[in-house]
């Protein structure tokens, strides 16, 4: 987007960028949603309901940057590459504060953890056929058209070279109506590939999918949640334990983003011995956490529970770890569940733990760590650990979605001693 020259300039309407969503774009007064825009840029553009189309740069900000990836125009996988740094790290602090200031709670923040660029181990490709082969990429900004990304400098290279793969996924296994999602994850032992969308597995599908899994040296490969086959365990690593998750099962973005999560939880935990791990996942808080306590993982999962069981088994050194399958959305644990432990730590999705914190409160366990992918709901969350007499001590933002709007958390609270009950 180059400035306009003046003398078209003058005969458009002009905006001023006054600040940026939460989604990452600008808004000027209206208001009006100015996507690749910073606060206090004069623009031009055509109004459409309540986005401005068509936008000119006439002056642009001192934070505004050439984006370090040609695709950034077009694809649809970062929103802030137009912008420093600096800006980006102070926006997504912001955004944080925003989210608390809006329930009056003030805290620390420590310094903010960045993942580098080309560090995404895992992705999710679009991938279709096309008359001369196929293509995959990612779709393209609001839409459904796919965005071939060969420069891109989000994804690890790992991820990168899995691009071809997608592609020869599409030509046998999809029609040039349908796309197909191909996610890839990087383990130590290879690519872990699955695949949604894709044609009817019938017998020669299946052949030909295991044919490719051994010929391309993938570590598993997945079709609509059936494993087409695994040459080897697509492992991952959380403290000394190896673990093989469930195909497509969550895992952090970055290996600096989870050692940033993690690092921050052990911080929170301190030294408490008995640790309660709630929507534990696969591990990745409950296993290092077991180098130094003994560990109740409750996620609602049962891949992921059996996967971090048998991760714990195999390792050495690791404290008692015990696990149970339970929907906290539904079956929160309750006060006498929770009377024991030293720290809880609280890994929920986008929803927040509503129905969770409020027996948590019942309880009063010394140490709550809160990790969240979601601003609002934990600022909600917050509120009420707050209310009951918790003391919100600090936050550590990361981002491990660079050049997006996404933020992620982690946050320490403690219970004042004379509101400890059970113990």
């Amino acid at each position: 987007m180059l400035a306009l020259p003046s003398r078209y300039a003058r005969c458009m309407t002009e905006y001023v960028i006054q600040r940026l969503g939460h989604l990452g774009d600008g808004i000027a007064a209206g208001p009006l949603f100015a996507p690749m825009t910073l606060p206090g840029e004069v623009v031009t553009g055509t109004p459409d309901g309540q986005t401005l189309t068509d936008i000119r740069i006439v002056k642009p900000s001192e934070d505004r940057v050439a984006a370090p990836c040609r695709h950034f125009k077009a694809c649809g996988g970062c929103q802030l590459q137009h912008a420093s740094d600096s800006f980006v790290a102070d926006f997504k602090m912001g955004v944080v504060k925003a989210s608390l200031d809006a329930h009056g709670i003030e805290t620390v923040f420590k310094p903010i953890q960045t993942s580098p660029p080309q560090s995404r181990r895992r992705a999710t490709f679009a991938a279709k056929r096309t008359k001369k082969g196929a293509m995959a990429g990612f779709h393209g900004r609001g839409s459904d058209v796919v965005i071939e990304i060969p420069g891109c400098q989000l994804l690890d290279p790992a991820v990168m070279a899995a691009i071809p793969i997608a592609e020869q996924l599409a030509v046998v296994g999809t029609s040039r109506k349908a796309a197909l999602a191909v996610t890839v994850t990087t383990s130590r032992a290879g690519l872990d590939i699955s695949v949604q969308n894709g044609k009817p597995l019938d017998g020669p599908l299946r052949q030909e999918l295991a044919h490719l899994c051994d010929k391309l040296g993938l570590a598993r490969l997945t079709w609509d949640g059936d494993v087409i086959a695994m040459r080897t365990p697509p492992v991952q690593r959380f403290g000394v334990a190896k673990v093989t998750p469930p195909p497509g099962s969550f895992l952090q973005a970055t290996p600096q983003g989870e050692a940033s999560l993690v690092t921050a939880v052990r911080d929170a935990v301190g030294s408490a011995r008995q640790v309660i791990d709630l929507f534990a996942g696969c591990g990745t808080f409950s296993l290092p956490l077991a180098e130094n306590a003994e560990v109740h993982a409750v996620e609602g999962d049962a891949g992921m529970t059996a996967a971090l069981d048998h991760g714990w088994r195999m390792a050495k050194g690791l404290k008692p770890v015990t696990f149970e399958t339970r929907d906290l959305f539904r079956r929160p644990l309750l006060p006498d569940e929770l009377a024991k432990t030293d720290a809880v730590v609280l890994d929920p999705p986008r929803a927040g733990a509503e129905a969770q914190v409020a027996e948590i409160v019942k309880a009063m366990p010394p140490v709550v760590a809160y990790v969240s992918c979601n601003p609002v709901t934990f600022s909600r969350d917050a509120a009420v650990l707050i209310a009951a007499g918790y003391t919100l001590n600090w936050v550590q933002v990361v981002d491990q979605f660079r050049w997006s709007s996404h933020v992620e958390l982690a946050a320490q609270f403690t219970a004042p001693e004379v509101k400890r009950k059970h113990r």
